[in-house]
């Protein structure tokens, strides 16, 4: 499907409405029908994903309660990728991104994050009948010099692997990326041999394996002076905020502050929220 920064074919909207819950419906345009409108991208368990035909997952948690807060109408819209930060930057069909977005220096310049509310190391998916060079339970990115790699087009992993080619470790390699539309697509094109290794998030990661027992995945790190000094390539995602809703910002804000405290046993309600969508629940 092409990508459009305007939507003007079929799109799934999840409207989170205080005091009403939350009903999915349908529209064939990009405009408003509620107080904000908040852009995501399915799936990426577990923050969105489809569950009995609504979008579900951390994220959506984290939106509806923001809508509580507010006493507002929160309208949450699938898209491409790749269009969440502009369309959130110009704030004409969105006020809001929440899709796992990682806070980079770039997107700071386009729009404002909330305090980040979770760390996700990147991670390789990789063949089992084609293990790469390792460092004890880590890949460093040395290791993936001269092969084809390829990530979510617009992703994090894709912004740390295009700037490794063209500023970094495997800069002149005969290292190549290939753009994909989703990470799940990526680790498909590893059994059909059309890249070598694909680079995603950690849950995603995990997830991709566990359903395709011909795949592995382990940690992505930078090569430190000694073995040891190896660190890992990690991120932090936030919502991203349109510079001109500071009311949105700071409602954001509040509600995450609230689920990022620890409990007792020093889990947050974050954490127990990421294990709940990945049927990973403490028994």
């Amino acid at each position: 499907m092409h990508k459009v920064k305007s939507i003007i074919f079929l799109v799934v909207f999840l409207l989170v409405t205080a005091g009403m819950g939350v009903s999915v419906y349908y529209s064939i345009s990009g405009e408003k029908n509620a107080d904000y409108v908040v852009e995501t991208n399915v799936p990426f368990t577990p923050f969105e994903f489809y569950e009995n035909r609504q979008i579900v997952g951390v994220d959506v948690d984290i939106v509806n309660r923001v809508a509580e807060k507010m006493d507002k109408k929160i309208q949450i819209q699938n898209v491409e990728f790749d269009v969440i930060i502009d369309n959130v930057e110009a704030g004409k069909i969105a006020d809001a991104g929440a899709a796992g977005l990682t806070i980079t220096p770039a997107r700071e310049e386009k729009v404002n994050f909330t305090i980040p509310y979770y760390s996700s190391v990147q991670y390789v998916i990789f063949s089992s009948e084609m293990p790469p060079s390792l460092r004890d339970d880590h890949v460093v990115w040395e290791a993936l010099a001269g092969h084809v790699l390829g990530s979510q087009i617009g992703s994090t992993g894709y912004l740390f692997v295009d700037d490794e080619i063209e500023n970094g470790v495997l800069k002149d390699t005969g290292t190549t990326i290939k753009g994909i539309d989703s990470h799940q697509l990526a680790a498909d094109a590893i059994s059909s041999h059309i890249i070598d290794f694909a680079i995603a998030d950690e849950l995603v990661a995990q997830f991709i394996v566990e359903k395709n027992p011909g795949l592995q995945a382990l940690p992505l790190y930078y090569s430190g002076p000694t073995r040891e000094e190896d660190y890992p390539v990690e991120e932090s995602y936030a919502i991203a905020v349109n510079k001109d809703r500071p009311e949105l910002l700071e409602a954001f804000n509040e509600v995450l502050a609230e689920m990022l405290t620890e409990d007792a046993e020093g889990k947050t309600e974050i954490d127990k929220l990421v294990l709940k969508y990945m049927g990973l629940e403490d028994e």
